[in-house]
This record gives structure tokens, sequence and C-alpha cells, in this order.
């Protein structure tokens, strides 16, 4: 009998998984240990692994499609063997999962604007704390104008959430494609199709009819992906509605979890970088090209971290049973990465060597970026570091990243005039500002961490200690 993997639960937070694309092609032979397909979930690009040794009978999922975690994936047994998918468990195009639809008397979701850096892609709540939302199923049909389009009924085109991304991304209209998926659906094959060899795409409406263009020439409007301009391409998006990412999806319901049930206050403090700074370039030179290259950002956590010690108070998170104080101290930092931001966590932060969270930071941000942090790596953060000083942005203030109970905004470097033994001279200062969620940090706490962060990165060997 043939063996079923379905989609797994590959973050606490994931609720659906997009297939990436398939590694494997329905007959290869497979092996216990080898990787199927590539599943990106709410918070990274994963890859599938086989748990059995045999042949793959049967894909059900296609590449593009969003599939429910328990729904099957593809089978996995003898050659020859005939095998269906199980009739109550099947992939679910986005947009067509009853769950995603309102309650009755529901408002619906507004768009939200996309948050600064102080967005930070959430963490998994520990076992301690409230559980984390259910990410809704993300709308994955797009309206188009009734008559155009050659593959859904109804003036809609059904399309996978990621062959819409990419459509509107290269400017494709997809009612001009006609899809090869399941129902007529367009999968992200045919998009690449569409732009390798545009005869495949099906008159645009009117332009059948022998209509003219819409400045009137009655020249056919050239395609949107043929445009030039002295700008990235890249940075030009094309107008319309962008389907949500796993990851989108599930920042934008955390951050508005966060902003209105932590009750967040803000606190700012100028500290003196000079010393800092002097001490970096002092190590970095030291070291040569042999050694770690150190960031401020590096002592920065080295600073939280010895901070969160000091002040224990601040390393923990709201629970309805009451307040959680986290044993070990974690740091995580913000990566921006391309739909969104996550944050990595350097376990144990308070212990380890400037060296040792430069060498870690740097890997962790590295791999962050391609999606291939492990769960682990990214779970089970006490404390949040959210960095824009490097962006030149002197001052911020950060959306706390739940369940911690406060996250630290850090600023730029600027030489300014300041007041010395009542001299005035050109000084170094950085200014640090710490959200707070009120529940669990109050006032004078919130300074009284502050200002052992400032002491520390002021008198900057006590983080070689």
């Amino acid at each position: 009998m043939a063996d079923i993997i379905e989609m797994p639960k590959l973050s606490d937070t994931m609720t659906v998984g997009t297939l990436v694309k398939w590694l494997k092609k329905e007959g290869d032979t497979v092996a216990n240990g080898d990787m199927l397909a590539e599943v990106e979930t709410d918070k990274a690009t994963m890859e599938l692994e086989c748990f059995f040794d045999g042949t793959l009978l049967k894909i059900f999922a296609e590449a593009g499609a969003q599939v429910e975690i328990g729904a099957p994936l593809c089978a996995i047994g003898e050659k020859g063997e005939k095998v269906e998918a199980p009739a109550k468990k099947s992939p679910v195009a986005a947009g067509e999962n009853e769950a995603a639809k309102p309650a009755a008397g529901a408002p619906a979701a507004a768009a939200a604007p996309a948050p600064a850096a102080a967005s930070i892609a959430p963490t998994p709540v520990t076992p301690t704390a409230p559980s984390a939302p259910v990410v809704p199923a993300i709308a994955a049909t797009v309206p188009t104008p009734a008559g155009t389009g050659t593959n859904a009924p109804a003036g809609r085109v059904k399309i996978s959430p990621l062959a819409k991304k990419l459509a509107a991304e290269k400017g494709i209209d997809p009612s001009r494609v006609k899809g090869s998926g399941p129902g007529g659906r367009i999968v992200r094959a045919d998009i690449l199709a569409a732009l390798e060899n545009p005869a495949l795409l099906s008159p645009a409406a009117g332009a059948a009819s022998g209509g003219k263009a819409a400045g009137g020439s009655g020249r056919p409007a050239k395609p949107t992906w043929a445009w030039r301009s002295a700008l990235d391409k890249s940075a030009i998006q094309a107008p319309g509605t962008a389907p949500l990412s796993n990851m989108r999806a599930t920042i934008a319901k955390r951050l508005v979890e966060s902003k209105t049930q932590f009750p967040h206050f803000y606190l700012e403090i100028e500290v003196d970088a000079a010393p800092l700074g002097a001490l970096r370039e002092q190590l970095n030179a030291g070291l040569g090209n042999d050694g770690v290259r150190l960031s401020v950002n590096d002592l920065i956590l080295k600073a939280s971290a010895l901070a969160l010690r000091a002040v224990p108070q601040v390393n923990s998170s709201w629970s309805d049973a009451g307040i959680v104080s986290h044993g070990a101290t974690h740091v995580s930092f913000a990566v921006a990465i391309d739909d969104g931001l996550i944050t990595p966590v350097i376990k144990d932060t308070d212990r380890k060597s400037v060296f040792e969270i430069s060498a870690e930071a740097k890997d962790l941000a590295k791999r962050a970026k391609s999606k291939k942090l492990a769960p682990a790596e990214f779970t089970g953060g006490t404390f949040c570091v959210s960095n824009l000083g490097m962006m030149g942005i002197t001052r911020f203030s950060a959306i706390i990243n739940p369940p911690n109970a406060a996250i630290l905004a850090v600023g730029t470097t600027v030489k300014k005039p300041v007041v010395v033994k009542d001299q005035i001279t050109i000084g170094e200062r950085m200014v640090l500002t710490l959200s707070c969620d009120h529940r669990v940090v109050d006032g004078a706490l919130a300074a009284q961490f502050l200002n052992a962060v400032k002491a520390h990165l002021e008198t900057p060997a006590l983080l070689l200690l």
C-alpha cells in the first residue's frame, strides 16, 4: 500500500504552506532522506523530506499551490502501484478555502501599509505565553473584465498565488494566459511559458475585435514587459493588488495583535557612541583579515543581553496566568528579507563573547535572507533589537515582537555639538528607543534597563569580559 506524504506543520503559526517547486517528478525512485520539494511557510522556505523508500507514484499538488496542513502532497509506493488522493484531503487554492471567509457580520480586514523596520516577523509564543493567531487563507482569484478570461467563468481568473505574484512582477495580464492546472487554473509554469513565448497569450479585450488601442492609434499596445527605463526594473511595481504571502499575512496579523493588545509606551536615551566606535575600530584593526569583523550591532546585542541579566524583569512575557520570567537570555535581531522581516535568535546571548555573537549573527542573517533558517533558529527569543542606524535613521519607535515585553530600536551615530565639562565640543551620539509592554514593564524599570545598556555601550570594555 502506498504511503501518503502530507503537508507538515513547519512552524507554530503555519496553517497553510505554498508548494514552491517539486525537486522530484512522478516515476522517480526516491529514498528515505531525499528532498522532494520546496515549501514556503510564513517564516521561511524549507525542503520537504521523504521518509520512505520507493517510487514517487503520484503528485497531488502542483507547484504554486497553497496546501493546508495535513493535506496530501504525494504518494510513495512500489513501481506500477495505482493510487488515488484521499477523498477528504486535497490541496487548496488560496481564496477557495471556506475557512478564510469572514464570519457573518464580521468586518473585512482593511489593507494596512507595510510596517517599517519596527514591523518584525513574529516569533512563536512560548508554551506559557498566549498561542499564536491563525493565519487566514489568502485570496487567489483576481477580478478581470467579463469575457476577457478564457479559463474561468463569471469574469474571474483562477490563478495560484505564486503565478499571480509572478504575473504582477512581469506585467502579464492573467486573463490572456491559458491555464494548464486543474480546472484551467493558471500556475507558475504558464506565466513562465508566456514570458518566453508571447504568442501563447490570447488577444486582449478589444484587440480581438479589431478595436484601437487606448491611445487611439490603431496599433496594438506594447507588452508591459517590453518597457524600458533607466531605473532598476525590480523597483517598478505593476498597479493592482498583489497577493499576500504567508509571511506577510502573519506579520500583519501579529503586529495588529501587538499594537492593539499590548499597551505600548516608549522611552528614549542618548548614548555617547565615541568609545564604542573607537573600541570597534581597534578590535577590527587588530584582528586584520583573519578574524571576525565586529559591527556596532554585534556590540549592541551583547550590551542588551548584559542589561537583561542586570534587570531580569524586562526579560519576561505577559500571559493570562501571570507574568512569565525567562530563565535564559535569548536576544533576537531584525533582518529584512524580500517579503518582510524575520528575527533570528542568538541563544544564551549573555554567555557568548562578542566575537561568537558576531559570527553567529552574520551566519543567521545570511541564511535568513535566503529563507534557509530552521524553525529553532527564529523561535524562542525573549528580547529583540531592531537597528535602522545602518540605513541612516536617527531615531524610531519599534512595535513589540510578541510575546516579548520590550524591543530596542537603534538609530545611527550622529556627529553633533555637545556640552562636555561646560565646553561645547563635537561628539558622537546614538539614540536608543525602548518600546515596552506596560502590563509587564513600568517606566522606572524601563529606565533602569536603558541606563544599563547605556553604561555598557559607553564603557565598551565591559562587553569583552
